[in-house]
């Protein structure tokens, strides 16, 4: 299916691995041009140069940290107008409401939560301008399935879900849509990393990390490339009649009793 995204100029954060990679790749298939933002420089630069000797589009990369409100404002002064962005960068760390210091909270949030927020309300203001955009959110399922045991990310999540609906149900006024896509436990370096540390410290095996992930839908975490290829759907006009609407990537994990931390 053609999408109709060729030319479009998309930006994708948190995009050198896991779900912001294959995000990028998902829009270099339909001949976008890329700007990827992370902290690492490295492998910011390995993944442009996959993605370029793959799929021949343009890649720039922008090694910069979003927590910081500056680098939001050096971004935008290098990447003035874009198409498609994609809020995909940070990790909030695990925890009970004791276990988590109130400047662990704020670091976490600063990146996912605000940078969320100061990125869309940068780039909103340029897309009401030329009339036309689109926002896609990659959020998590812990804003609706909520986890006392993940506090701070299920109620940042929960805040992002909110921030989403609000502005995608304003937004088509000005020609912009906004979304979210709530991914479940997909099978990045980083949950496969925490699964086997948790393995080998409960079970004596790091191997049997997969023990953790057997009660989920068809017995396996999501891939990254199940959830890019439902951002870059919305992300096109074939969904153009969507904002304000944040999907679940779970294989229905969320709607059945079982649970995942």
């Amino acid at each position: 299916m053609d999408l109709e995204l060729s030319g479009r100029t998309v930006l994708v954060t948190g995009g050198s691995k896991g779900i912001g990679r294959a995000v990028a790749e998902g829009f270099a298939e339909q001949g976008c041009r890329l700007h990827l933002v992370a902290r690492g420089a490295a492998d910011l630069e390995r993944t442009a140069a996959a993605i370029r000797g793959t799929h021949g589009v343009e890649v720039d990369v922008h090694a910069l940290d979003l927590s910081d409100s500056t680098s939001i404002s050096t971004l935008v002064e290098r990447v003035p107008a874009v198409d498609v962005l994609v809020n995909n960068a940070g990790a909030i760390p695990g925890g009970t409401l004791d276990a988590v210091d109130e400047s662990t909270w704020r670091a976490a949030w600063d990146l996912k939560v605000f940078g969320y927020i100061n990125l869309t309300r940068a780039y909103y203001a340029r897309m009401r301008e030329r009339g036309h955009g689109v926002v896609v959110n990659v959020i998590g399922l812990a804003g609706e399935k909520v986890d006392a045991g993940y506090i701070a990310g299920t109620a940042g999540n929960a805040s992002l879900m909110a921030f989403t609906r609000a502005l995608g149900g304003e937004s088509p006024a000005h020609g912009i849509r906004v979304l979210g896509v709530n991914p479940g436990a997909i099978e990045t370096e980083r949950l496969v990393g925490l699964m086997r540390t948790r393995a080998a410290a409960e079970r004596g095996d790091a191997d049997r990390w997969q023990d953790y992930v057997a009660n989920l839908p068809l017995g396996r975490p999501g891939k990254p490339r199940e959830v890019a290829d439902v951002v870059v759907f919305l992300a096109s006009p074939r969904a153009s009649y969507v904002s304000g609407t944040v999907l679940a990537v779970d294989c229905g994990h969320s709607v059945r009793g079982a649970s995942f931390r």
